[in-house]
């Protein structure tokens, strides 16, 4: 039975040294969702403790891939509607009206919705005008379910129709650019690994000539222009480490015997 004030839905979180903000995550999501379940994948940070005190059900699950871990959450809930949040993203006040406002008569009538993702940076105000992002994160697991993949997480829609909603997912997606810097370093590596390797030619090209296209992409197409001098650095570094994926790639091939480089792979120097 759903707790009044809440939704039939279940928010499920993907956890790994995550104190920061666990307990912001999990009491923001419990003001529309019923239950909150954190799949906590190791931490010794004091996650799992935190996310427990704040009202979440807390899982054990060894890290097996992005959209492998998504899937075990996916099981774990009670519910058939699902949240799909990180351990980053703040359900705003007004999401949360229009999710309980959505479910007040039954059953929504889309398989699954899309979110507005809005940066809120660690310097300066809400970026709620530019570079928000859609994603659907709140989806029916009977008719949509997250991929079998070790590196893609995102719905696999198989001609599903999603609607839309307009509060704000609030998403402190970096400290700073150290912190973000490093995240895409990992994001690269684990992407340029689990993905289908593209042809040597293909990556040569965007070796050497798609970086500025990645930064424009960033700073102009998304907007980051107007956040000034720190959008500029941000987006030089989400250039950067999309960047870091081709050149990932590139290595990959190196290693497969293919390219100048692959002479070199594997040999220790004399």
């Amino acid at each position: 039975m759903t707790a009044p004030g809440r939704a039939p839905v279940s928010a499920y979180v993907r956890t790994l040294n995550e104190a920061r903000m666990i307990a912001d995550v999990v009491a923001a999501a419990l003001g529309v969702a019923d239950e909150v379940v954190v799949v906590d994948s190791g931490s010794t940070d004091g996650t799992q403790r935190i996310a427990a005190a704040s009202g979440a059900r807390v899982i054990d699950q060894p890290w097996l891939g992005n959209g492998l871990q998504k899937r075990a959450a996916e099981e774990a809930c009670r519910h058939d509607w699902l949240l799909d949040l990180d351990a980053d993203e703040i359900v705003s006040p007004d999401l949360a009206t229009e999710i309980r406002a959505l479910f007040a008569k039954g059953p929504p009538p889309e398989a699954a919705y899309a979110l507005r993702l809005v940066t809120q940076p660690p310097y300066g105000a809400l970026w709620a005008d530019f570079s928000v992002a859609s994603r659907v994160k709140l989806y029916d697991r009977r008719k949509l379910r997250m991929p079998e993949h070790r590196a893609w997480d995102q719905l696999e829609m198989k001609g599903a129709r999603a609607g839309r909603l307009a509060g704000d997912l609030i998403h402190h997606s970096f400290t700073g650019i150290a912190q973000a810097a490093d995240k895409l370093n990992k994001v690269s590596t684990a992407r340029a690994r689990e993905a289908r390797l593209k042809p040597y030619p293909v990556v040569i090209c965007r070796v050497l000539a798609a970086l500025p296209f990645y930064f424009l992409r960033h700073y102009l197409l998304r907007g980051l222009w107007r956040a000034g001098v720190y959008g500029f650095a941000i987006s030089m570094n989400s250039a950067y480490g999309r960047w870091l994926r081709d050149v990932k790639m590139l290595e990959a091939h190196y290693r497969a015997g293919r390219g100048p480089g692959a002479q070199a792979a594997g040999k220790s120097p004399r």
